[in-house]
């Protein structure tokens, strides 16, 4: 920071008396209020005259038609009452009517004339396309003089007048169509700039049909409209016609814009007086107040600055708290970047500055000096945490850090999160011994912690990538040495590990394999084999076990022991054992008699919450019955929660599966876990059965298993026979079941229909204990 700054400040008087500035805020605000109130007054006024208006110039336009309507009657009179006329009637003198009727059309200025018997005939007419007598009957009889009728396919005003001789005989009839031009001439007779139409009510649009009659009513999307809509009187029967008047509102509202912009004009000419008085008040405040904001610029400048305090009043007082406010945020500032770039624990730096120190380290690094960045990760931490609490975890990270410290002065130190540390170490000469300055750093792990009263011993493995070997930037290398510290961890505890190009190409691989995995997932890449379960106490074939097979579309048939690591690493393996369970139902749903199917189930598989459901569905969808699906298990589920893997097991139980334990005898609790639960089976793992004939002490071992399943009511099978030496060891010392070569590899479903048919004709084992066939049987025979 460059020195203190000074920035004088002149006296001033209150900061109250110069407050008038807000009154041109007020003052704007009052008027922007008023010239709203006004205006929604004007717009109001408005409306309400143009809906008067309307109403008004409607009730002059009903009378002129109504006008026009007796005018056109009065001429029909005339003729109607005509001796001649009449006599032409009565005679049906057409000539002299056609005439007549001509006549009147030419002095009455209408478009056609006609007469209508009294038996609803056309007697004569003359103009325009004549309408259906019989339609205007019922009105004539009943007395009416005028109205709207249909010609033509328009609507027309007709006046009628009788003929009588001296009975009634008919009726004269003149019509004028009521088209646009027509409807024009009536609204030029009108006050107001309106648009007239008469047409049926059936024809109006619903929003205006639906209004009452005579009344004003506003419609209309864009430019708004006044609507009146009145019902006119009708010679035909259901024409229903009305007259629409319309007046645009928004025309009428054009009108009053001159008042609003006088008032504007007012309003901008007061508000800015107001804002030339207020700005002239306010300038007296102002100018300390730029001083204050030179001096925050400064401060944002990165600068160091202070204020004077010359004055006691509001801006003295404003001063004084600004000084000490930059004090505060300077203090806080640096806690905040400590905090940000610090472990909360340990105090030691974080990832984003162990990165930031690296980086630096690399960009300073001199020709042939090396710069070795280790990822160490503590030796079974999780432990610890689950025996001894969180806070015994948490001192053990403090100590170590401390050690970390003390032993590495020259290094950097840093904890990434968890149990995770880095440390890097530069400027190291190109002859020094690498792997020594590697145990070195491991004792600094190698130490014995008292926690609680408590002595624990703390391991780690370590990760090391060296610059510019493994990488030129921190990236790299921070990769590289997790690359490494992931080998490390698989050889075991306390063990370090450098970089190697192979491990990056493992990752690559290890990653493309997860990515392979997915699309097969998405795609139905996976396909089963199944293997057959044979039962040596009923000398038949009871089921098969369903193994899952991934054929890759570019490296061929890949081992499950290739991907199911990965898989359930990742979490995959729980949408690929929904597969399997699914589509092991499937396909034992079409098997013959009642052959079980066996599916594995792994331990993540099974801590999945909806496993349970997952086979509900599948065992619904498939129609197979509960007890023909046997699900087989391995003692690892029960590591992470006993009781709550017994209740998952028992809920299985009570769905009507089968439960096996597989692979039993290899762990350290299988003898426990069968006392805790009640196994329809217990699979003797193959290493029991290769022991048979190799010398081993596979025969005791499988007969006390025999012994032991028989006296707890389990089934026992044996895993991996292949010869029938074992078949015959097997069988003599209780082995209920076997599966393996000797009955068949794993085949596809394609194979197992030609299987059973070869198997089905003979007692098979009984068969293969008799022969002097090979001991090896394959499904391909």
């Amino acid at each position: 920071m460059s020195a203190f700054e000074r920035i004088d400040f002149f006296r001033f008087g209150s900061l109250k008396l110069r407050m008038t500035a807000l009154y041109a805020a007020l003052f704007a605000a009052v008027l922007a209020v008023v010239l709203a109130i006004v205006g929604q007054a004007i717009d109001r006024f408005a409306e309400n005259a143009a809906t008067h208006d309307l109403a008004a110039n409607a009730r002059v336009f009903e009378e002129i038609l109504a006008l026009r309507a007796r005018q056109m009657r009065s001429s029909s009179e005339v003729l109607s009452r005509d001796f001649g006329f009449r006599e032409a009637v009565a005679t049906a003198d057409r000539p002299t009517l056609a005439s007549a009727l001509d006549s009147l059309r030419e002095r009455s200025g209408s478009r056609s004339a006609f007469v209508v018997g009294y038996d609803a005939s056309l007697v004569g007419s003359t103009g325009d396309a004549m309408p259906d007598p019989a339609e205007l009957w019922n009105a004539l009889d009943n007395g009416q003089g005028y109205g709207v009728i249909t010609q033509g396919g328009q609507l027309a005003l007709a006046a009628a007048s009788p003929i009588e001789v001296p009975d009634l005989v008919g009726w004269l009839v003149v019509t004028q169509p009521l088209d646009q031009a027509e409807l024009s001439r009536l609204v030029d007779l009108g006050a107001i700039d309106l648009g007239a139409s008469v047409m049926r009510r059936a024809r109006l649009p619903q929003a205006i049909a639906n209004a009452p009659p005579g009344e004003v009513f506003e419609r209309g999307e864009g430019e708004r409209m006044l609507y009146r809509v009145s019902n006119l009187r009708t010679l035909e029967d259901d024409l229903h016609p009305v007259l629409v008047l319309q007046y645009s509102l928004t025309r009428s509202l054009a009108q009053y814009s001159s008042i609003r912009w006088l008032l504007a004009a007012l309003a901008g000419a007061g508000l800015a007086l107001v804002v030339a008085l207020s700005w002239r008040v306010a300038k007296t405040i102002t100018a300390p107040l730029r001083k204050l904001d030179e001096a925050t610029r400064i401060i944002s400048a990165g600068e160091r600055v202070a204020l004077s305090v010359e004055t006691d009043d509001e801006i003295g007082r404003l001063a004084a708290s600004f000084n000490t406010m930059i004090e505060a945020i300077e203090e806080r500032e640096k806690r905040i970047v400590h905090v940000g770039l610090h472990d909360g624990l340990t105090n030691l730096p974080n990832r984003k500055l162990f990165a930031e120190q690296l980086a630096l380290a690399l960009s300073r690094r001199r020709e042939n000096r090396q710069v070795m960045v280790i990822c160490a990760d503590l030796d079974d931490f999780k432990a610890v945490n689950e025996t001894l609490g969180h806070p015994a975890g948490d001192t053990m990270l403090v100590e170590l850090a401390h050690t970390l410290r003390q032993s590495l002065p020259n290094g950097t130190t840093a904890r990434l999160g968890g149990d995770e540390f880095a440390i890097m170490i530069d400027d190291i000469a190109p002859g020094e011994n690498l792997d020594a300055l590697a145990r070195r750093v491991q004792t600094c792990f190698a130490k014995d912690i008292e926690i609680a009263g408590r002595k624990t011993v703390a391991t780690a493995s370590l990760g090391i990538a060296v610059a510019p070997g493994d990488g030129a930037d921190g990236v790299t290398l921070m990769k590289h040495a997790d690359l490494a510290l992931h080998r490390a961890k698989s050889g075991g505890r306390a063990c370090h590990h450098f970089f190697e190009p192979a491990l990056d190409e493992q990752a690559r691989h290890r990653r493309q394999m997860e990515l392979d995995l997915r699309d097969a997932i998405a795609n139905g890449g996976f396909e089963l084999h199944f293997q057959p379960l044979y039962s040596l106490r009923e000398d038949r074939l009871k089921g098969f076990e369903a193994l899952i097979r991934w054929n890759h579309p570019t490296r061929g048939m890949v081992a499950p022991g290739d991907f199911i690591g990965l898989a359930e690493e990742t979490g995959l393996i729980i949408a690929i054992g929904e597969w399997v369970v699914h589509e092991a139902c499937r396909q034992a749903s079409q098997w013959p008699g009642d052959l079980s199917v066996a599916v594995n189930i792994s331990p993540r598989q099974f801590a999945a919450p909806e496993l349970i459901e997952r086979i509900k569905a599948s065992i619904a969808a498939t129609g197979i019955a509960p007890r023909r699906l046997e699900l087989e298990i391995t003692e690892s589920i029960f590591i992470a929660d006993v009781e709550t893997t017994l209740a998952a097991l028992h809920d299985l139980r009570r769905l009507g599966v089968r439960i096996a334990l597989d692979d039993f005898g290899t762990g350290y609790s299988s003898l426990g876990y069968l006392r805790s639960f009640p196994f329809d089976k217990v699979k003797i793992d193959r290493s029991f059965v290769n022991d048979l004939t190799d010398g081993g002490n596979g025969h005791a071992i499988i007969r006390a298993i025999t012994t032991l399943a028989a006296a707890l009511g389990m089934e026992t099978l044996a895993e991996g026979v292949e010869n029938r030496n074992q078949l015959a060891i097997l069988r003599r010392e209780g082995c209920e079941s076997i599966q393996g070569f000797l009955l068949s590899r794993p085949m596809p479903v394609c194979d197992m229909k030609d299987w059973l048919n070869r198997r089905n004709a003979r007692n098979f084992v009984t068969d293969m204990l008799d022969c002097d066939e090979p001991a090896m049987i394959h499904a391909t025979q």
